[in-house]
């Protein structure tokens, strides 16, 4: 098993990397959609769908919504940018989604009667997936390189990252036992800690060679780290949440060793609208 997910880890390392330094926008934007295609089965288990029939709809109706959001976003092979406006539309619709599933968690499973039918939960898959491909894709369009969308990805892998060696060393006191027993405030207190020394790093190593960041800007940007690492627990816990209520262990297995593809990515799923709008209210784009 510890080989399966060493190798899957540096096969999806690879291709990460790949993806992000070579593909143009537009290719890049497909590749992310099939990515989410893929999730979006693994979401019709959250859902609870048996029949194949169900779930070939549910799947029909997110190609629908995604060939929707090219469209919207003016995501075309010919584009260099996308609508900043219509983006930031989608990136808030994502942030408000994130709010209400907040409070939703705080209530679980005492209010489980209230959301805990498929169409609600088929519903969240549309406003935790569309608004993350999006994310990454406006990303991308931003900067061609990658490197916006690989700093996001490391952001919030350092802070699962941070959290799990804190939580090893100190964690104690448990963030939400109810939804994840295993994930404690030294745990969330570690995995910010680290996000905001990775955001500091990285600025200290970009402004003035690569792009010249006023002193508010950067101590806005370290504070959207500290953004990141809170929305980055919500998403994982979120999922965790909708397992629990499955009973499932993994959203998937079509990650050797480490499950589905939610599972690798249920923090960047909440974290991507919030880096997203942050950046663009930051920045000033749009």
């Amino acid at each position: 098993m510890l080989l399966q997910r060493i190798l899957t880890a540096v096969f999806l390392l690879v291709g990460l990397l790949l993806l992000s330094f070579l593909a143009n926008p537009f290719v890049f934007a497909l590749i992310i959609a099939l990515i989410t295609l893929l999730t979006g089965m693994e979401w019709t288990r959250l859902v609870g769908l048996q029949d194949l029939q169900s779930k070939i709809g549910y799947l029909a109706s997110l190609i629908v919504l995604l060939i929707g959001a090219f469209f919207l976003v003016g995501a075309t092979p010919t584009a260099e940018s996308l609508d900043a406006l219509r983006v930031t539309t989608v990136m808030t619709l994502g942030c408000v989604f994130w709010f209400v599933a907040a409070v939703l968690m705080t209530g679980y499973p005492g209010n489980a009667n209230l959301w805990n039918d498929q169409s609600h939960i088929a519903m969240m898959g549309v406003f935790v997936l569309i608004p993350t491909w999006c994310g990454i894709v406006q990303l991308k369009y931003l900067d061609d390189s990658g490197t916006l969308f690989l700093a996001l990805v490391a952001t919030v892998s350092v802070a699962d990252i941070g959290a799990y060696f804190a939580g090893r060393a100190w964690g104690k006191s448990k963030l939400a036992p109810t939804l994840s027993p295993g994930k404690s405030w030294a745990g969330f207190w570690g995995g910010m800690a680290a996000s905001v020394m990775l955001t500091i790093l990285i600025l200290l190593v970009v402004n003035n060679r690569f792009v010249s960041l006023s002193l508010t800007q950067s101590v806005l940007l370290v504070f959207g780290a500290v953004l990141v690492s809170v929305s980055s627990v919500a998403g994982d816990l979120f999922e965790s949440m909708l397992k629990r209520n499955r009973q499932l262990k993994d959203s998937g297995n079509i990650l050797p060793g480490h499950g589905g593809i939610l599972d690798r990515i249920d923090s960047l799923t909440a974290a991507t609208p919030v880096a997203v709008l942050w950046l663009f209210l930051v920045l000033g784009v749009g």
